[in-house]
């Protein structure tokens, strides 16, 4: 969460397995001229440069999730900074441009302060959030579209940080983040807060290092 008191909320997005969810995302952003920032992993970026540029052309942020989405804490400190550094270089070379953030997230919100220092030092800032959906359990992990809404909306305060998913993980048949965003959206609104750009709720300048510095 950010602090401010104003009636703002930051929507975003995880993306590492696919992009089953994309059209209806970014369709309903669309239609209600909503921001958003997309923390993607390096590997999805390979797999779908076309997603990278898609989500930049629609005018929303980029940020890293790491390339492989490991559990940090399993990796040395040389690991973790290749982790941040290769997801870094595939983003930029599927074409995310000037729609990339100087923003990380760590897999499975796997934070520590050492591991946080380490991303800082490599001039990213951690970006986590306030609630999880947790749409990417699925209905096959008992999930439901009418509780990921109120997983979002229970959580609601200025400066709240959303955070969905894109796609499915696999065995699952449906993204139930895709189909619960109007709803959560509208909601947003009819309670009097607006969705702002991240980048507009938190400014850092984009001083990360480039991705094959040592």
């Amino acid at each position: 969460m950010i602090r401010t008191h104003e009636r703002v909320v930051a929507v975003t997005f995880n993306a590492a397995w696919n992009d089953a969810g994309l059209d209806d995302v970014l369709g309903e952003l669309a239609i209600r001229r909503s921001p958003a920032t997309f923390f993607l992993t390096g590997d999805f970026a390979d797999r779908y440069p076309e997603v990278v540029r898609r989500i930049a052309a629609a005018g929303h942020g980029l940020g890293n999730h790491s390339y492989s989405h490991p559990y940090f804490k399993e990796l040395t400190a040389a690991g973790r900074r290749r982790e941040v550094q290769a997801a870094d270089r595939a983003l930029r070379a599927a074409g995310a441009g000037g729609a990339l953030t100087p923003f990380f997230r760590f897999p499975c919100s796997e934070t520590s302060p050492a591991q946080i220092r380490e991303v800082n030092g490599l001039g990213f800032a951690d970006i986590e959030f306030t609630t999880d959906t947790n749409g990417w359990m699925g209905t096959e992990g008992g999930m439901s579209v009418d509780r990921a809404v109120h997983r979002a909306l229970d959580a609601l305060c200025p400066g709240a940080i959303v955070q969905m998913h894109v796609g499915t993980t696999e065995g699952q048949s449906e993204v139930i983040d895709a189909q619960a965003l109007p709803r959560i959206l509208d909601a947003i609104a009819a309670r009097g807060y607006r969705v702002i750009d991240l980048r507009t709720l938190v400014p850092v300048p984009r001083t990360a290092r480039l991705a094959d510095e040592p």
